[in-house]
């Protein structure tokens, strides 16, 4: 046997003595609390396993537990459904990226009945829209029967999840949304056993999880912060990424994303870089517009106006006096582009 033959063959010797140590050591962490390897191993590890790629632009990336929150009738939902319809098809939504190919969604619709569902995405119950066939959507069985050794429907449910993944080949779920889910998830031990399950969920299944969530009644004239979330300190610490929607002062139709919490990325869309929505359906398909970035604080109520009509009153009246934009502004504490987009708004 030659001498480059013997190497190859120590070689292959020393491999397999390897392989079995690890073998042994994945077994004797399975019983530990803690995982312990050198760091080197760590990133080894980590370097078999692929770059996550951006879902939502830098809002979520693949296998993050990913939280979206906002108050009611902001249009949670709407941007949910509309972000599973573009990750099922690869395709981005315009304005924003994303880097994967068309995956399987599971949508948890906990807040539409299937024919308020029909009704949002066609035209008065006729032209429906037609989803990629991986897009699967799924309804609450209130009705079912839950085994005994089952603690409540919660629990059953994450079986049902773990379940789905693997029979509609899953890699994405959104759950719509976590009060449902649980109704007191205010209180920290509900949100952390919830949380733990679907951060489990994203490592075991390599699956990207998206909760919506409602925030508590809030001041309107304040910027959004990881405080409005309801249970935000549970929530945050076991969350990967997070997002919200605020409404907007200078038109109804109009919705501002801001970054709450990143992992993966900078924070690139913060108070002075907002992404800029309008809620439209042209036809079949309610859904977010972009339409620009701008500053979160031109979206805010302001606190010396009692309503929206009450400041557009007074702008009126500025305008008839002659006055440019900018003094129009400075009297009314606002930029001279909210102004400008208020003004265009309504046609002044």
């Amino acid at each position: 046997m030659g001498k480059s033959a013997t190497k190859s063959f120590n070689d292959m010797l020393l491999d397999e003595m390897k392989s079995h140590q690890a073998k042994l050591e994945e077994k004797e962490n399975k019983d530990r609390c803690l995982i312990v390897k050198p760091a080197n191993n760590w990133i080894e590890d980590a370097k078999r396993r692929p770059i996550p790629n951006m879902l939502f632009s830098e809002f979520w990336y693949e296998r993050e537990l990913c939280i979206l929150f906002a108050d009611t009738n902001i249009g949670k939902s709407i941007l949910g459904v509309q972000l599973a319809d573009s990750i099922s098809r690869g395709i981005p939504i315009p304005g924003f990226k994303i880097e994967s190919e068309p995956k399987g969604v599971l949508y948890v619709d906990c807040e539409l009945s299937d024919k308020q569902f029909e009704n949002r995405y066609s035209d008065n119950y006729s032209s429906h829209y037609s989803f990629a066939d991986i897009f699967h959507r799924a309804e609450i069985n209130t009705e079912v029967d839950v085994p005994k050794n089952y603690n409540g429907l919660e629990d059953y449910l994450c079986l049902s999840l773990e379940r789905n993944i693997s029979e509609k080949n899953v890699e994405v779920i959104v759950i719509d949304n976590l009060t449902y889910l649980k109704s007191d998830n205010e209180r920290a031990k509900d949100a952390l056993v919830l949380m733990k399950f679907l951060k489990r969920l994203t490592k075991k299944s390599n699956v990207s999880i998206l909760v919506l969530a409602h925030t508590p009644k809030r001041d309107a004239s304040n910027p959004i912060t990881k405080n409005d979330l309801a249970g935000s300190k549970m929530l945050m610490n076991f969350c990967d990424s997070s997002f919200a929607i605020g409404g907007s002062t200078l038109d109804p139709s109009l919705r501002y994303l801001i970054q709450i919490k990143q992992r993966n990325t900078e924070h690139l869309y913060h108070a002075n870089n907002v992404a800029v929505c309008r809620l439209v359906k042209e036809t079949n398909f309610l859904c977010f517009q972009f339409i620009e970035f701008g500053s979160e604080q031109e979206h805010l109520r302001q606190s010396k106006y009692s309503d929206l009509s009450e400041r557009d009153e007074l702008m009126k009246n500025l305008i008839a006096q002659g006055l440019p934009n900018t003094k129009i502004a400075e009297q009314l504490e606002l930029s001279e582009g909210a102004i400008r987009k208020r003004r265009k708004a309504l046609s002044l």
